[in-house]
């Protein structure tokens, strides 16, 4: 039996690189995540937070010999490009805005020609007569791990014969990640609520150095808990980035709809069976958060 093609989504996002005798020191100092602790070639998820310790960007961020690379989503490259040179003092660190070179596309699978399926979570694969080189990360964006593909744009032709996969829609990865239940910062619109209070637990961590925003993380550490957490409800035609009601008061706030399932900012105090209403349409905690409660 002939397999099925592995499948394949193109990304909207920008790109970041980061050059300079600084860049890994600079870059730490900014972020909530340990890029220190990653190998060379690595990568780790992390936020950028205000002084409060709310969101403004999230980004994937490859820790490579000569560079850093930091892939966003689409339109927010300049907006981090803006942080940094504000951050920037004696710092030797370039900071240049690729959005226009790169592009990005994610396979469903890890079922592409070079990957090495037990190597590490960041590798470097080599495709076509010319030998061009495209960046690879194990990412998980609809339930089970797959590959990001960061490419040179003049590129994508030759990329995408030598993968002969079948694209799929970004809606239909959107409704896999929803279904899922992993939370995307910017898709679900999170900026200006605490990471752990959206499902991005894993873009933090507690053992590294400052970073701005750091003292309330600390203390959020420290308390233990957050009065909100991630949830996904259901319902029909649910509208996202809307507020979620209980009984006419606001609860929570919805990210990113499938229509029949949303993601949200819930308090963590509601009853399972609670009545609630996202911009006036019915919904109800999913089974499973039920089973996660």
């Amino acid at each position: 039996m002939t397999a099925s093609p592995p499948a394949l989504t193109r990304l909207p996002s920008s790109a970041l690189r980061l050059s300079g005798a600084d860049r890994l020191d600079f870059v730490q100092g900014q972020m909530t995540n340990n890029l220190k602790a990653a190998p060379t070639p690595g990568m780790v998820a992390a936020c950028f937070l205000n002084p409060k310790g709310q969101i403004e960007l999230f980004a994937r961020i490859y820790k490579r010999e000569h560079d850093i690379y930091l892939h966003l989503a689409e339109g927010q490259a300049p907006l981090l490009a803006a942080r940094f040179r504000k951050y920037i003092i004696f710092d030797q660190v370039e900071v240049q805005d690729l959005s226009q070179e790169l592009a990005t596309l994610h396979v469903w699978s890890q079922t592409v020609p070079g990957w090495a399926q037990d190597g590490p979570d960041v590798q470097n694969l080599t495709f076509g007569e010319a030998g061009f080189t495209v960046l690879a990360g194990r990412v998980n964006r609809s339930g089970d791990p797959g590959l990001d593909l960061h490419y040179l744009r003049r590129h994508e032709d030759a990329l995408l014969s030598a993968l002969n996969a079948e694209e799929r829609p970004l809606d239909e990865l959107e409704a896999a990640r929803i279904r899922a239940s992993i939370s995307d910062a910017a898709q679900d619109g999170w900026a200006g609520y605490l990471p752990q209070e959206v499902g991005l637990d894993s873009a933090m961590s507690y053992r590294k150095g400052c970073y701005v925003g750091q003292e309330i993380m600390a203390r959020l550490e420290a308390r233990g808990n957050t009065r909100y957490h991630l949830a996904q409800l259901s319902g029909e035609q649910l509208p996202p980035h809307s507020d979620v009601t209980l009984e006419g008061k606001v609860v929570g706030r919805s990210g990113a709809s499938s229509g029949t399932l949303t993601l949200a900012r819930l308090r963590k105090d509601l009853p399972a069976d609670a009545a609630l209403q996202v911009g006036g349409v019915s919904a109800r905690l999913s089974a499973a958060t039920e089973s996660a409660l």
